[in-house]
């Protein structure tokens, strides 16, 4: 099935969408406008709200609403029906320079939300980026450091490996980590993809109930399904340049939804828009933050 364009978003940094299997409808944040979207499987509805930051990375609570990480650090959000969008304050990131915001994130299969920071222009390629750890009444943990463009962060099915990419075009790597589920921890690093080998920039990522870790190849208009050894396994088309995330959905989590990017320079009409894949595999729930502590 060639890829279908569910929503014209025209969104100028579409990104970290998340289907929420009890509503069936996709959200997911264009980061510059500061916006939040929804679009309904059922009826077609799209509904749209505004948070006063930009917006970077969005993961549903186990309260029904949202956490996210924006431009200084993580927010709680609770959209209305009105189109009114609450905002409060969680934790704030302490950004080594001003020029900075949070970018790539999601919950580990524990209810810990992780987000990587970036400074705002990509092309200073400063590797100021750190990746943080904040769980409820927490202050965010610093966990990485040295990233340029933080991107693909996903965990495997059992939650025990976590993976983290650079989409900067000096790094195009994608990284392994051991992930100790009791304390949140990543260790022995090491090189799970080399993007120089393979067409396209590493931008968001999912991982399938096969473990496989499927990644947007930026700028090359394709998704990547690597198998969890890191070998190539099917590439995907999108009929845009720029896809920047994707995750599963649908009725059964057989439906690959995909954000792309619609730059000042794009001359691609679809550029900016969702689209619906079917990858021929089936994905896992995302996770939801635990608002609560344990106990």
């Amino acid at each position: 099935m060639p890829a279908e364009l569910i929503v014209d978003a025209r969104n100028t940094v579409g990104e970290c969408p998340v289907w929420v299997p009890e509503e069936q409808a996709l959200y997911w944040v264009d980061i510059p406008n500061g916006g939040l979207q929804r679009w309904s499987a059922a009826t077609g509805h799209l509904a749209a709200w505004k948070a006063p930051q930009m917006l970077a990375c969005i993961a549903r609570s186990d309260a029904g609403n949202w956490v996210a990480g924006m431009q200084t650090g993580f927010f709680q959000l609770t959209p209305h029906n009105d189109g009114s969008l609450d905002t409060t304050p969680l934790a704030t990131v302490d950004h080594p320079r001003a020029d900075m915001r949070l970018n790539d994130g999601r919950c580990d299969r524990q209810g810990r939300f992780w987000a990587g920071s970036m400074v705002l222009d990509m092309g200073l390629g400063a590797a100021e980026g750190t990746l943080y750890r904040f769980a409820a009444g927490a202050t965010p943990q610093a966990q990485l450091s040295g990233f340029i463009t933080l991107n693909g962060l996903a965990f495997s099915p059992d939650g025990r490996t976590m993976y983290v990419s650079d989409s900067h075009p000096s790094v195009q790597q994608v990284w392994a980590f051991d992930y100790d589920l009791e304390s949140g921890t990543p260790s022995n690093r090491r090189v799970f993809i080399d993007m120089h080998a393979h067409p396209g920039r590493p931008d968001g990522a999912a991982v399938d109930a096969d473990g496989c870790y499927w990644i947007c190849a930026n700028d090359a208009g394709l998704v990547h399904r690597f198998t969890p050894e890191g070998r190539l396994d099917r590439s995907l088309s999108v009929p845009v340049k720029k896809p920047s995330m994707c995750a599963f959905g649908g009725s059964r989590l057989d439906t690959l939804f995909v954000t792309s990017i619609r730059d000042d320079h794009s001359e691609q009409s679809l550029a900016g828009g969702v689209f619906a894949l079917n990858p021929g595999a089936q994905g896992l729930p995302e996770p939801t933050f635990a608002c609560r502590k344990p106990g």
